[in-house]
């Protein structure tokens, strides 16, 4: 009995140990603060936001892992929020050059960030 416990304990602390954790398949970094931060605005400011979504980006790119879906967007139009337009277009092209599928709303945002730059 006191085998069977012991070799059914050590087969299963084998199985177990040989199990790995599936990666996340975007580095979100700080994001989710960021978010947080922009909606409270008063608190952070625009500045601050922005020097946080760069060190996110940045991270991603060290570690070679892609950046999450949204980061560039948020960080372009932060860019635009500070008065930086080219700068905020770059990473609106930036955000629809990684995830096409977000093409017509990039389109739409810079379509009418170029109406108000004009």
């Amino acid at each position: 009995m006191n085998k069977t416990i012991l070799l059914t304990g050590m087969l299963s602390a084998i199985l177990l140990s040989g199990c790995d954790s599936t990666k996340p398949l975007y580095y979100y970094g700080t994001y989710s603060q960021n978010l947080y931060d922009y909606f409270k605005a008063d608190e952070v400011p625009v500045s601050e936001q922005i020097n946080e979504l760069e060190q996110t980006v940045q991270m991603a790119q060290s570690r070679g892992v892609a950046i999450a879906p949204g980061i560039m967007a948020h960080l372009g139009y932060l860019y635009l929020l500070e008065g930086n337009s080219e700068q905020g277009l770059r990473y609106l092209e930036q955000e629809k050059k990684r995830y096409p599928e977000s093409a017509r709303y990039i389109d739409f945002l810079i379509n009418n960030t170029k109406g108000e730059v004009q």
